[in-house]
C-alpha cells in the first residue's frame, strides 16, 4: 500500500516512464486560474482579503499535496470529475512534479505575507499574478514553464510532452500563419494590450493597493493634475478646518 502510495504517477502500457494525465492537469489549472482571478480581483477593486487569503491557502495546500502524489490533490481530483470522459493525454510525471515544486515554492511567501501576516505590496501581488499567469498557459495552450526549465537543466530530457511537444520538428501548415494573419494576431494583441491599460487605468480603485497600480500607469501630464487636484482638496479642507 505505501509502495503505491509513493510512486509518482502511473504505469501504463507502451509508456517506459511514469505518466500523468495533462488534460486532468489542464482541467485543474484552469480551475485555479478563475478561482485566483477573481479573488484578486475582489481584494482590489473592493478590498475583499478573506477570497483571497482563502485562495492561497488552498493554492499552497494543494501544490504541497501534488509535489509529494498529485493522485489526492484536491484540484486534480475536481479537474477529473470534469474530463473524465475524455481521452487521456499521458505526459512525463517527473517535468510535472519539477514544475509544481516550483508553484509550491512561489506560494509559500504568499502564504505568509498574503495569509498568515496580511502585508501586500506591489512585488508580493506580482508574484501572484505570475502564478496565475503560468496557471493561464498551462490551461489554455498546455504550455508548462517548470517543464521547459526541467528539459533545459536536466541532462535526461523528456521524452512525453503535451501534444508531442518534445519531438516536434516540422510544423504542418495548419500550425502555420500567413501574411495576413500574422497583421491579424499583431493588431489584436495591441488592441488586447490597450484594453488592459485602459481597464487599469480609468477603474475607479477602492483600495491603497489598487490607487498605487493605477499610479505606475499615469503619464507626467496626469501626475502633475493629481497633484494639483490633491493640493486643491489639502487646501480646502485646511481652510474648512481654520473656519
Amino acid at each position: 500500500m505505501w509502495g503505491n502510495f509513493f510512486q509518482y504517477g502511473n504505469k501504463v502500457p507502451d509508456f517506459d516512464v511514469l505518466v500523468l494525465n495533462e488534460r486532468e492537469a489542464r482541467a485543474a489549472a484552469g480551475i485555479l486560474f478563475l478561482v485566483g482571478l477573481l479573488s484578486l480581483l475582489n481584494a482590489l477593486m473592493i478590498g475583499n482579503i478573506i477570497v483571497t487569503k482563502y485562495y492561497l491557502a488552498f493554492f499552497t495546500f494543494d501544490f504541497l499535496i501534488r509535489v509529494v502524489n498529485p493522485k489526492y490533490s484536491p484540484s486534480m481530483l475536481l479537474g477529473r470529475l470534469f474530463i473524465q470522459n475524455q481521452k487521456p493525454e499521458y505526459v512525463g510525471a517527473l517535468q510535472k512534479r519539477f514544475a509544481w515544486s516550483i508553484g509550491f515554492f512561489l506560494s509559500l511567501p504568499m502564504f505568509y505575507y498574503l495569509v498568515l501576516n496580511w502585508e501586500p505590496s506591489m512585488i508580493k501581488i506580482l508574484v501572484c499574478v505570475f502564478c496565475l499567469v503560468l496557471l493561464f498557459l498551462e490551461a489554455a495552450f498546455s504550455f508548462c514553464l517548470g517543464c521547459w526549465i526541467y528539459n533545459i537543466i536536466m541532462p535526461e530530457k523528456s521524452k512525453n510532452c503535451p501534444g508531442g511537444s518534445c519531438g516536434l520538428t516540422f510544423k504542418d501548415r495548419v500550425q502555420q500563419f500567413n501574411f495576413t494573419q500574422k497583421i491579424i494576431v499583431t493588431i489584436t494583441i495591441i488592441l488586447l494590450s490597450y484594453g488592459l491599460y485602459a481597464y487599469l487605468y480609468h477603474t475607479e480603485n477602492r483600495t491603497n493597493f489598487g490607487e498605487a497600480v493605477a499610479y505606475k500607469f499615469m503619464s507626467k501630464e496626469d501626475l502633475a493634475k493629481e497633484k494639483e487636484m490633491q493640493y486643491q482638496r489639502d487646501l480646502e479642507e485646511f481652510e474648512e478646518e481654520e473656519f
